[in-house]
């Protein structure tokens, strides 16, 4: 099987290795369609769901058509929500910056069938969570606040958080795994 993920992030396509150990996985740089910031559960999943989709559709190299083409797009997309009564989409000014939370949300295509699956949820800490409330992009505060580059294609906001108890790419995985349940268990 070939799994095309549709981000250049190593730690997206490890994030579906570790879901799918016998594919063929390959990553498939594609757009999302929402913004570098996806704020709230439905952007974040559509931003999802457009990598996956795209991801399907792309041409990711291989010797002939056939070998290029893939059986699954799988789309992952990290974002912030708020949490509470209404908080689905709108992050509330009004609300306390802890109130945050990181969200991933992935999605699995063969371009019939879709699954859809978010990952764990985690509360941004405070002077985090007022930055991106203030339009920062959460990856960029990561890097500064931990004096590092490139935070997400390593641990991530999540490892961070959890003192490397749960990995970005743990994180992520369990989101894959939730959306891939459909083409994993024969109960669909």
């Amino acid at each position: 099987m070939r799994i095309a993920v549709g981000s250049g992030n190593p730690v997206k396509r490890d994030a579906t290795v570790r879901v799918f150990p016998d594919a063929t996985v390959v990553s498939a740089p594609v757009p999302s369609g929402v913004s570098e910031q996806p704020i709230g559960h439905s952007e974040t999943r559509a931003g999802a769901r457009n990598r996956a989709e795209a991801a399907l559709d792309a041409d990711v190299g291989g010797t002939d058509t056939d070998a290029a083409a893939s059986d699954l797009g799988v789309g992952i997309e990290g974002g912030v929500a708020g949490v509470g009564a209404g908080a689905d989409d709108a992050v509330d000014r009004e609300t306390d910056a802890d109130a945050l939370h990181l969200v991933m949300w992935a999605a699995v295509t063969d371009g019939d069938r879709w699954g859809v699956g978010s990952g764990p949820s985690l509360p941004l800490p405070a002077s985090i969570g007022e930055r991106v409330r203030d339009g920062e992009e959460l990856g960029p505060v990561m890097d500064d606040v931990l004096g590092e580059s490139d935070v997400a294609k390593k641990q991530g906001a999540a490892g961070a958080f959890t003192a490397g108890q749960l990995t970005r790419t743990d994180a992520l995985a369990a989101a894959v795994a939730a959306a891939a349940s459909p083409f994993l268990s024969d109960l669909y």
